[in-house]
């Protein structure tokens, strides 16, 4: 299994400019309507098990880095969201601290299994420092892409 299943260029969104979490998965989940890779008539939904899953506990899991995911029936395939902040979010990550890089996990309810190895790869990966250095330092889309496609062996 590759990421790169899961992310194009277009899933891409680097400079997130909201600096509360709840905004910043909207403009993820936007990034996802424009990449026509969830429909835009979805989005409340989407959100809805978005911050729902949040409720629960933040998927800020520290270092800058926040993971958030959810399932939901109005999504067909997984799909992945990955979007950086140079000025960082408030997530309420679990060290306080402000996020740079967010990868947002999408899944249909059927494919949990699917979705909790997607999940595992990318904290896996993140745990390479360098590698989290060049997704918060890309300053284009395809920068980030390429990072992602160096490490998705």
């Amino acid at each position: 299994m590759k990421l790169t299943d899961f992310i194009n260029v277009e899933c891409v969104k680097v400079g997130i400019t909201s600096p509360v979490k709840k905004q910043a998965l909207e403009e993820l989940v936007d990034q996802l309507i424009a990449a026509k890779k969830v429909k835009k008539e979805n989005k409340t939904k989407i959100l809805k098990v978005l911050n729902e899953r949040e409720r629960k506990g933040s998927t800020g899991i520290g270092q800058g880095i926040a993971i958030p995911h959810a399932s939901s029936d109005s999504i067909k395939n997984i799909v992945i969201a990955f979007g950086n902040s140079k000025q960082g979010v408030e997530f309420e990550a679990l060290d306080g601290e402000l996020v740079y890089i967010i990868f947002m996990i999408l899944a249909p309810k059927e494919s949990s299994g699917l979705h909790l190895k997607v999940l595992a790869k990318i904290s896996r990966l993140l745990k390479d420092k360098y590698f989290r250095q060049a997704l918060a330092g890309a300053n284009s889309a395809e920068e980030v892409y390429r990072s992602i496609q160096g490490e998705d062996v």
